[in-house]
């Protein structure tokens, strides 16, 4: 029964994802898409953390929620899980819009927003967890979620794939904030790793501040 939130997120996303597969319409009726949105269809914000746009992209999201989710309701709450995930993905669609709102033809569609408020919101907890690199390299938690999100920054500025790399960075900071709030101790208990995970963040308003992204 604990798992039983997580099993129900991740049906909504395989149920969801595979109606889209199968009904172009209805993929681009709730795919993030900038000019509809603009346009007053803010539900496409949600809506399309739901949507995945393949098998692959789908099963990547769902296995790196179904290792991480039980680490965030297990230590804080099924509700936390909850919190954490829909503010991730709701993060990551306003951060979107913040960097691409005058794009009025970026579309983007996946968990991977909340699914890394979710992952983030573990590393701060338990930022010493090994986590293995395609399943065999082991590498702390924090070098890991500091190292993709300085990935996803690099991948916001060079624009050489498909990936929605600045709805990762708005999920993390979703989870991140949501986490702190939940457990404010972690800032005098664990003050160095707050930092250190708080860095990437730092360098995409620094950098967007500049005019670098």
């Amino acid at each position: 029964m604990d798992n039983i939130i997580l099993y129900a997120i991740i049906a909504i996303n395989v149920i969801v994802s595979f109606k889209g597969f199968e009904d172009q319409y209805f993929f681009r009726k709730y795919q993030f898409h900038v000019g509809s949105i603009r346009a007053g269809e803010q539900y496409r914000m949600v809506t399309s953390g739901f949507l995945h746009a393949d098998i692959m992209h789908l099963a990547f999201n769902m296995i790196t929620l179904y290792f991480f989710a039980p680490i965030v309701s297990v230590s804080l709450s099924n509700f936390t899980l909850v919190l954490v995930y829909f503010a991730s993905l709701i993060c990551g669609s306003l951060l979107t819009m913040v960097f691409h709102g005058n794009e009025y033809s970026y579309s983007a569609v996946g968990a991977s927003g909340a699914v890394t408020g979710v992952l983030y919101s573990a590393i701060l907890m338990y930022p010493d967890m090994e986590i293995g690199i395609f399943g065999v390299i082991p590498m702390p938690a924090y070098l890991f979620g500091i190292g993709y999100l300085l990935y996803s920054i690099y991948g916001m500025k060079s624009r050489t794939d498909n990936i929605g790399h600045t709805a990762h960075i708005g999920g993390a900071i979703g989870g991140y904030v949501i986490t702190l709030l939940k457990v404010p101790m972690l800032i005098q208990d664990n003050t160095l790793m707050v930092i250190l995970l708080a860095v990437p963040i730092i360098i995409l308003f620094i950098m967007a501040k500049s005019g670098k992204l």
